[in-house]
Formats: C-alpha cells, sequence, structure tokens
C-alpha cells in the first residue's frame, strides 16, 4: 500500500458478512478508510451500525463474477480477502477456494488494486496437514503467486464471542463434565483473541514492511486444547473437567460427537475437527516486530468473550456467514400452506417486536416440549436442530441463523420470514405478517409454506399437519398474550 493517509485510501473487503469481516469493516471506518464491501446480498449488512456510513461503499455481486470483482478492485489501495469454506462436502471446498483465490489474484492484478491482506490458518507444513489447513495455505500460495504485494496472516483458534470454535469450546465444557475425547486434545495450539486479529488487520495498513509476507500471530499463551478447557471451565465457573483422551476417536466421529453436543454442525465441526490433530503454533515473532502490541492471554480471551456474549452484544456470529438460499418467492411446484390469523390488542410495532423475539431461549411461545423433539430429531439425522439459539435476545436481522430456521425476510412493522435449514424432504418456510388496524390493534397472519420433494416430501407434510393444529395456535395466543402485557403495563 502506498504511504497516502487513511481518508485517502480505498479498501475493498471481501467476505464482509463474515465472523472477522463484519467487524473489520467498522474498525477500518472508524480509523478514517474509505471502505468498499462486496456483497452478494447487501441486506445481510442491515445489522451492523456502520451500514449507512458515509465512507462506505457497497457493490452487490458474487466473487464468483469476474466482473463484478474486477469493478471492486479498480485502484483499490488493499483488498481484504476473508473468504473461505468451511462445509465438508467431501472435499469439494478446496476445489472451490482454490478456483475463487486464482480469480481474485487475477482480478487484482488487472484492476490495478496495490495490495492483498488475507487471513489464513496456522498449522506446521508437511504431509500430515489437515485438508482444511492445507487449503487455507494453498489459497494464501495462489495469492502469494500474483504480482499484487499480499500479506498473509497465519492464525490458530480465534477465541471471540460467536465464533465456531469457541463456541464449540464453551459447549463442549458447560455440558459435559466428563468427556472422552480424541488424542488430539494434547496438541499445542497458541489461540488469538478476535480483537488482536483485528489489531493486526488494521495497523498493518500503515506497515509498509508488512507487504508480501506471512505473517504467523498468536497470543502470548501456547497450551493444549485439553488446558485451554480447563481455563474456559474455570471462567464459567464450573468444576474441572474430567477429559480421558483415546487415540480412536476418528475426525468424523469427533465431527458428529460436536455436531451433538454444541451449536456448530457436524459438516462445519469437520474441517475443525480435523485441523485440531496439528500443532498450531507461531513459527517466529516477526508479526509482534513489526506490528507491536500487547495481546490478550487465553484467560483475558476467553473472560472478554464470554462477557460480551452474557451481555448479549455479540457482534458477529459463525452461523450469518454462507450463501442465501433461492427460490424466495415460491414459484413453480406444489405448494402447500397452513395460513393462521390472530387480532391483538397492541400497536403494530410492539406486536412485530415480539415476533422478532422467535427462538433461542426465549421458544416459541409454547409446547416448547415438541419443539424440542423436533429438535433432537434434526440432530440426529445431522441437522442443526434448536442448538444454534440466536445472536441476539430482540435483535434479529436477516441473513441471521434462529435455531433451525434462517431469515429470509424481514421488514421492520409488516414481514418476517424464516426459511428451515432442518433436514427435511421439501423446503419449507414460516412467514409472519402483520397489518395495523386504526383501533391501534394488528392483525397477525402466520402462513407455513411447504414444497414436497416426491411422495416422502407429501407423506411428512402430512404427517405433521394435525400437530399444525395444537402448534401454531399456541403460537399466536403467545404473542397476542405477550403484547397485551405489555400493552396494559405501560
Amino acid at each position: 500500500m502506498s504511504e497516502s493517509t487513511p481518508d485517502e485510501s480505498n479498501v475493498l473487503v471481501c467476505g464482509a458478512t463474515g465472523y472477522v469481516g463484519g467487524r473489520l469493516v467498522g474498525r477500518l471506518l472508524d480509523k478514517g478508510y474509505r471502505v468498499r464491501c462486496l456483497v452478494r446480498r447487501p441486506e445481510k449488512l442491515s445489522k451492523f451500525s456502520w451500514v449507512n456510513h458515509s465512507r462506505l461503499t457497497v457493490i452487490e455481486g458474487e466473487l464468483q463474477n469476474a466482473a463484478a470483482t474486477g469493478k471492486a478492485l479498480q485502484n483499490a489501495d488493499a483488498a481484504y480477502y476473508l473468504v473461505h469454506s468451511m462445509q465438508s462436502a467431501k472435499g469439494e471446498y478446496a476445489k472451490r477456494d482454490r478456483e475463487l483465490a486464482t480469480q481474485f489474484r487475477d482480478a487484482a492484478q488487472g484492476a490495478n488494486c496495490h495490495r492483498i491482506i488475507y487471513l489464513g490458518g496456522l498449522g506446521e507444513l508437511g504431509p500430515d496437514l489437515s485438508e482444511h489447513l492445507d487449503s487455507r495455505h494453498e489459497v494464501g500460495e495462489i495469492l502469494q503467486s500474483g504480482n499484487v504485494p499480499t500479506t498473509v496472516f497465519r492464525a490458530a483458534m480465534i477465541i471471540g464471542s460467536g465464533s465456531a470454535s469457541f463456541e464449540t469450546l464453551r459447549y463442549l465444557v458447560e455440558r459435559l463434565p466428563i468427556m472422552v475425547t480424541p488424542k488430539w486434545v494434547t496438541t499445542q495450539t497458541q489461540p488469538v483473541a478476535i480483537r488482536d486479529v483485528l489489531r493486526y488487520l488494521v495497523e498493518c495498513l500503515e506497515k509498509q514492511e508488512t507487504a508480501g509476507r506471512t505473517l504467523d500471530i498468536g497470543g502470548p499463551d501456547v497450551m493444549t486444547y485439553q488446558e485451554i478447557m480447563q481455563v474456559m471451565a474455570k471462567k464459567l465457573g464450573l468444576s474441572r473437567r474430567i477429559i480421558y483422551p483415546v487415540p480412536v476417536l476418528t475426525p468424523r466421529l469427533s465431527s458428529l460427537w460436536i455436531g451433538l453436543v454444541t451449536p456448530v454442525s457436524s459438516s462445519i465441526a469437520r474441517p475443525l475437527a480435523e485441523g485440531l490433530k496439528n500443532r498450531t503454533v507461531c513459527r517466529n515473532d516477526e508479526a509482534v516486530r513489526l506490528i507491536p502490541g500487547e495481546c490478550l492471554g487465553v484467560e483475558e480471551a476467553i473472560e472478554a468473550a464470554l462477557g460480551k456474549t452474557n451481555q448479549g452484544d455479540v457482534e458477529t456470529r459463525w452461523s450469518t456467514a454462507g450463501e442465501m438460499p433461492g427460490d424466495p418467492d415460491w414459484a413453480g411446484g406444489t405448494t402447500l400452506t397452513d395460513q393462521r390469523c390472530v387480532t391483538v390488542d397492541g400497536p403494530v410495532d410492539r406486536t412485530f417486536a415480539e415476533i422478532r423475539s422467535i427462538g433461542g431461549a426465549k421458544g416459541y411461545w409454547g409446547a416448547g416440549f415438541l419443539w424440542h423433539i423436533r429438535g433432537w430429531m434434526d440432530q440426529a439425522i445431522g441437522g442443526p436442530g434448536l442448538r444454534r439459539g440466536r445472536r441476539h435476545p430482540s435483535d434479529l436481522h436477516y441473513g441471521e441463523a434462529v435455531d433451525f430456521w434462517r431469515v429470509t425476510k424481514l421488514i421492520p412493522n409488516e414481514r418476517l420470514t424464516l426459511r428451515a435449514e432442518m433436514k427435511l424432504p421439501g423446503i419449507a418456510e414460516l412467514d409472519f405478517e402483520v397489518e395495523p388496524e386504526p383501533t391501534q390493534k394488528t392483525d397477525v397472519t402466520m402462513t407455513a409454506r411447504f414444497r414436497p420433494k416426491g411422495l416422502l416430501g407429501l407423506a411428512y407434510w402430512y404427517a405433521v399437519y394435525p400437530l399444525h393444529g395444537f402448534v401454531f395456535p399456541v403460537m399466536l395466543r403467545g404473542i397476542a398474550r405477550n403484547v397485551e402485557a405489555q400493552t396494559n403495563a405501560s
């Protein structure tokens, strides 16, 4: 990057809807940079306080589209590449990441981009490196093979509220006082706090000597995963966990176990579990020398992350990243519907706020045992179940996960649409529409839609349809009851 000042610099962030990227954009804006975000769905940025910032430009487009990528990169002083796949679809994520990185490298060269910054993963190089970490390293090498100076940061476990690795660790420790674990719990790692990752990413812009280098970043503590679990237990106020490492648990079995106990699905847990077998420790202190600053230790990082979690102040969450499902308008094919209505004695804004708080710890206004049974059934066949919860108890935005749902439409005080991500023989959606009446009352219409896939899909719909007659009226009565109680109390 040239010696221009922040307010003269154009910085592109690819991956702004992800865990790290969503936090990075705000910090770059705070430093005075002009920021561009290339995003597939601009609506996914709505939850961020910086979305309407005067120095922010949102460019709608897909990274796979070479023309859109080239336009976003044009004359950029720096471009952050914070994109990588986490779904273990038989190794296809590595092929996809390789193709995207190659296209991005070529587009940057043709767009007069001055610098690329990439966040990859730590891991000692060699034939035993996990496929996931090997893919992360390969992306860095592809980006550095071009003519644009590229800084590659390599980090191990990132400790921060809402990160997949942090939530996996927290749930395992909270729920399992006794654990039979794979032998990887004795592997050494060097975790780093999310705030320190962001500091490195931002401050490297002003350090020209970091261009073209690969820098390992980590906190001051080198520990085994077993030791980190005990620190987590201490910070949660729990007794020491009893941990028995055994050599027979494969990454596949480990990921299935993680998927059962934690909010992280087994498809995401598998690359994480495979990577845990590798020692992930910084090879040198070059990053600290070039970008000096004090980093949080493991205890401080866990304490800070738990504090944010307990306060409901989770800025970004692992479950929000990724592609959004298609078919938003339910065009074509057989669509089965179940529609029910209620009139609420309360204003539309209060009614919609109540609807917007659906799921998570609050639940579904009743019939909790049925929802939990449905969640357990989904988990048993590899779905997310109810484990993912939600980022915030009342705040909700487009693209966020709510238990086994995904928000696919949110128009304040008008409509909330949730699409099911549970394992189903079809496509399901739950839709809420609110309409104000002149007398400070609100009409609520709840519609369940289902597009079956074959005879199995039809059988599923008619099997669960009788339960709708119990569950859906309970939900509507619960919404009305809570809104009316708030209205009477005000």
